[in-house]
């Protein structure tokens, strides 16, 4: 048995929470480890938002987004869940944070 399990770290808009779950899924089976997001803000852990005044909220955010770039850099490659080719402001700064740092870059859709 080969234990080189590639690793890839899943990239990409919270609003798309089914199909994170099932690249999950699909990577897992073809044999990596795969790094996913801690939350889905944008679609059904709403709570965690709620009675965040602003500045803890930004805070917050910037907390997440940094503990995503820190999962990039455990990576081997980056795969980007671009449902209908949408990849917002978050997902562009992982993309171009991997590509400084040599990672692989992979999406859901063709670009």
């Amino acid at each position: 048995m080969n234990n080189n399990y590639p690793v890839i770290t899943l990239c990409g808009s919270t609003r798309f929470k089914n199909e994170f779950m099932e690249v999950q899924k699909r990577l897992t089976l073809e044999g990596n480890i795969v790094i996913s997001v801690g939350l889905f803000g944008h679609s059904g852990d709403q709570e965690v938002w709620e009675n965040m005044d602003e500045g803890t909220l930004t805070k917050t955010k910037e907390m997440l987004d940094d503990m995503h770039k820190r999962k990039i850099d455990m990576a081997d490659s980056i795969y980007v869940i671009n449902v209908g080719g949408y990849i917002g402001e978050s997902t562009r700064s992982e993309i171009e944070y991997a590509k400084v740092h040599g990672k692989k870059v992979m999406y859901l859709e063709e670009m």
